[in-house]
């Protein structure tokens, strides 16, 4: 089974490349959407973040967005978040890689937004890196509901440049030249695994 992983900047169509392998009837572990499972209320992380965090409870929830400005402001806060999320995210995604190795898959995606910047690259075969002219990036990330200028800073500075992404990658995606575009790369590497 060859295990791809998926990253790319904000803003750069990573969300929609996913949906297409999906499509094309690749399995993809979302590691975001693990992670905000995790946060529900009746997630594992829940009680540990209301724990450390009770100012992010807000009528039971966990504020994502308020948490989330606490944690891109306080390096400590953040390692706090990660010690608790991270090895709960990969004990998801070690189930799902069982699951799909059990099911006979030839290829499986790790839709990992922090892919290199956490090592992640060291549990895939194959790289694949969405990207889009900054352009395309800005317009996408500053139409998200609550985005700054400072927002969109601080999550960039946590991030590698898109050109070393590209460079490091398997696999480029473009995703600023319109769906179509996208789709017929993405089944053109799948069809070189399936």
């Amino acid at each position: 089974m060859v295990i791809m992983g998926l990253t790319g900047s904000i803003g750069m169509g990573k969300s929609t490349a996913a949906g297409m392998f999906r499509y094309l009837g690749v399995p993809v572990h979302d590691a975001d959407a693990t992670t905000h499972k995790l946060m529900a209320p009746s997630g594992a992380a829940f009680d540990q973040i209301a724990a450390l965090f009770p100012d992010v409870i807000i009528d039971g929830k966990i504020d994502r967005q308020k948490l989330g400005q606490k944690a891109f402001g306080d390096p400590k806060i953040l390692t706090q978040l990660e010690t608790i999320l991270h090895p709960l995210v990969r004990d998801a995604e070690n189930r799902f890689l069982k699951t799909q190795r059990m099911l006979g898959r030839k290829l499986v995606v790790l839709d990992i937004p922090l892919l290199y910047e956490t090592a992640g690259e060291k549990r895939c075969d194959v790289v694949a890196v969405v990207s889009a002219p900054l352009f395309i990036q800005l317009q996408r990330v500053m139409a998200r509901q609550g985005m700054t200028d400072g927002k969109f800073s601080a999550i960039l500075s946590k991030q590698m440049p898109d050109r070393q992404k590209r460079r490091r990658a398997d696999f480029i995606i473009p995703t600023g030249l319109g769906r179509a575009v996208t789709f017929d790369h993405i089944a053109a590497i799948v069809a070189q695994f399936c």
